[in-house]
């Protein structure tokens, strides 16, 4: 089941967006719940300490924390989604805002990777999907795009086709920007492929495309 994450980072409605599959599970995590008017959706489930929905008004069943908590209104969002059997989850406001929610919010995607679930990051003009060992990500996105991987470990064994400067099989150091601003080759007149795969370690895909 696709869930649809609304947190609280910068939104840019894009055509890149509004193409994204509809979901079946609306979640907000506190003042993610401004987004879902720009959005067009409802929102079935709205968790956090509500210390930054201020002067948002909406209609959905609430869950409320104490600010003193383990931890964040997005994780609080993701366990209620996992709750009601979501197995794909979309952020939606993920970039922006403060440096440390955005940073958790990143590395906590590669981490829900890992357990298993389809992860995909998005405020509309920037996204991010993580990159694991076996598991090789391809996105059909049009030429002209600025894609980057971040190594958020030592990489090893990193393939990148579809794209200005391919690799096959490199080993990447942690927080190198050797695979940083590279560009989306597409196909004569349209979209096209990118395929990225691993060996091992974790990273993330990231790519600036408003559609």
């Amino acid at each position: 089941m696709l869930a649809w994450i609304l947190v609280g980072g910068r939104l840019t409605p894009t055509p890149a967006l509004a193409a994204l599959p509809a979901p079946a599970l609306v979640v907000a995590a506190d003042g993610g719940a401004r987004h879902a008017a720009a959005l067009g959706v409802g929102v079935d489930l709205w968790v956090g300490d509500f210390d930054s929905s201020a002067g948002v008004e909406l209609d959905a069943p609430r869950e409320v924390h104490p600010a003193a908590k383990d931890q964040t209104d997005a994780e609080l969002a993701v366990s209620l989604a996992r709750e009601k059997g979501a197995g794909e989850l979309v952020f939606v406001g993920a970039f922006g805002g403060r440096f440390d929610h955005a940073a958790a919010l990143l590395l906590g995607g590669v981490r829900l990777a890992r357990e298993g679930l389809t992860v995909t990051l998005s405020s509309g003009d920037e996204w991010a999907w993580p990159l694991l060992p076996g598991r090789a990500l391809e996105l059909d996105v049009p030429a002209g795009i600025t894609l980057s991987v971040l190594a958020c470990t030592d990489l090893g064994g990193l393939t990148l086709s579809g794209v200005r400067w391919p690799l096959a099989g490199a080993d990447i150091p942690l927080g190198s920007g050797w695979t940083l601003s590279n560009e989306t080759r597409g196909q004569p007149g349209g979209a096209g492929p990118v395929r990225a795969e691993l060996r091992s370690g974790h990273a993330l895909v990231t790519a600036l495309w408003s559609g």
